[in-house]
C-alpha cells in the first residue's frame, strides 16, 4: 500500500505541474509569442518530469504500466477541473461528472483483477 500512496502522491504533484506547464500560458501569456510561451512552459514540465518518472518508476514494482496509466488520467481529471474553474474561470460543466464517472469504471476495469482476488 506504500508503494501504491507513494505513486499517486507524487502523480499528483505531478499533475499540478503538468496542468500550469499545459494551460497557464493561455491566461497568463496570452499575448506573447507562443515560443515565450513554450519555453516558459517547459521550465514547468521540468519540474513536472522530477516527479513523474520517479512515481512511474515507484508504481512499476506494484502496478502494471495499464494500472499506471489510468491511475494517471484519473488524477489529471481530477486537477484539471479544479484548475479549470479556480483558475482559469471557467464555469463547472455537467460534463465534468460523467467524465469523472468515465474515468472511475476504467479505474475499475484495470484494477477489478486487484480488487477480487
Amino acid at each position: 500500500m506504500a508503494v501504491l500512496l507513494k505513486t499517486v502522491f507524487l502523480l499528483i504533484c505531478s499533475n499540478v505541474f503538468m496542468t500550469f506547464a499545459w494551460y497557464a500560458h493561455l491566461k497568463e501569456l496570452n499575448g506573447k509569442p507562443w515560443l515565450i510561451a513554450a519555453i516558459f512552459s517547459w521550465g514547468i514540465a521540468l519540474f513536472e518530469y522530477l516527479l513523474q518518472v520517479p512515481a512511474n518508476r515507484i508504481g512499476y514494482q506494484a502496478l502494471n504500466v495499464g494500472q499506471l496509466k489510468i491511475i494517471q488520467e484519473a488524477i489529471t481529471l481530477s486537477v484539471f477541473i479544479p484548475f479549470s474553474i479556480f483558475y482559469m474561470k471557467e464555469p463547472f460543466k455537467l460534463d465534468y461528472i460523467w467524465a469523472m464517472m468515465c474515468m472511475m469504471g476504467a479505474v475499475f476495469f484495470i484494477f477489478r483483477d486487484k480488487m477480487f482476488n
